[in-house]
């Protein structure tokens, strides 16, 4: 099949890319860089486009043809969102939409979009359901929310199929530390160069921390069962970060000094996801567990950022 994947250089989009190669698909990466690397990506088995989704022009050349588009071109993060909230819909919602308009457009049968949990806001119960009220905390929250539903939209008009994955707190190879960004890679960045962490909260907060490399596997298998709809990715189970602290030790081997500050506006005290739809519908269930991830990912780290 011929795939275009939207931000296909990125930590996430990297790995649905290589994922895809391994599956024999014939893959087209859309890609800015602003958060994107090239060398997340074999070159000499993608072709590689560095473009901008607000450039309707260009998506309708890369559109033609091709069987499907994994969408994950994105504005990504809470408190980024907050500083620039223009930018993160202009992004998000207008330049989904150009996508969608040119996929109508060349007939482009199906879209499997990155989604996100920071949709929900607040939890209002826990384990969190896809039928869990839509409060997010955030503009970025807000926009890819509003996004996935644009896209929902599109589908039920133009007959296409679509379908929405929400991750929950993805982490592992090819993410790279950002500021703004998860705290996996802010963590471990800090423990590399000695430093000491901060944490926002008293540490007991959860998150459904999920693997980079199972979240590949649930869009390969969003493509594959033709499912239109809205699904949590997550493992189910939620870890505080005191816990995620106590690993982090253990798999790097060091001591390090914790300072709590503070939490910050735009995030939420307990994430946690139902995977049951997923379960059902996509036979979608985790295989790496937090440890295992972890251990792979800080090696990983530590190779990236000392070459």
């Amino acid at each position: 099949m011929n795939i275009l994947i939207t931000g296909g250089a990125g930590f996430i989009g990297s790995n649905i890319v290589k994922k895809g190669l391994e599956l024999g698909h014939n893959i087209t990466v859309l890609d800015n860089l602003s958060t994107g690397y090239k060398k997340n990506i074999d070159e000499s088995r993608v072709e590689f486009v560095e473009g901008d989704i607000r450039n309707r022009e260009l998506l309708f050349e890369l559109t033609k043809d091709k069987d499907a588009v994994f969408h994950l071109a994105a504005n990504v993060g809470n408190v980024k969102s907050i500083e620039s909230p223009s930018d993160d819909s202009t992004i998000n919602l207008l330049g989904t939409i150009n996508l969608l308009d040119v996929m109508v457009k060349n007939n482009v049968s199906k879209i499997i979009y990155s989604s996100t949990a920071a949709g929900y806001g607040e939890p209002k119960y826990l384990p969190v359901d896809e039928e869990h009220p839509m409060n997010a905390d955030s503009p970025y929250g807000v926009s890819k929310i509003s996004a996935e539903k644009m896209i929902l939209c599109y589908s039920k008009l133009y007959g296409f199929q679509a379908t929405c994955l929400r991750y929950f707190n993805a982490y592992g190879v090819n993410q790279r530390f950002d500021a703004y960004g998860n705290v996996i890679p802010i963590f471990l960045r800090k423990i590399l160069n000695n430093e000491p962490l901060t944490v926002y909260g008293d540490g007991e907060q959860t998150r459904d921390f999920v693997n980079v490399y199972d979240i590949a596997r649930a869009n390969w298998m969003a493509f594959e069962n033709n499912i239109t709809g809205y699904f949590n990715v997550a493992t189910g189970e939620g870890s505080s970060i005191n816990h995620l602290l106590n690993i982090l030790k253990k798999i790097s081997g060091k001591e390090f000094d914790v300072t709590f500050s503070s939490p910050r506006k735009g995030e939420v005290k307990h994430s946690v996801a139902n995977i049951e739809k997923a379960k059902h519908a996509l036979n979608f269930t985790t295989e790496v567990s937090l440890e295992q991830g972890l251990a792979e990912y800080w090696n990983w780290f530590i190779q990236d950022t000392t070459t």
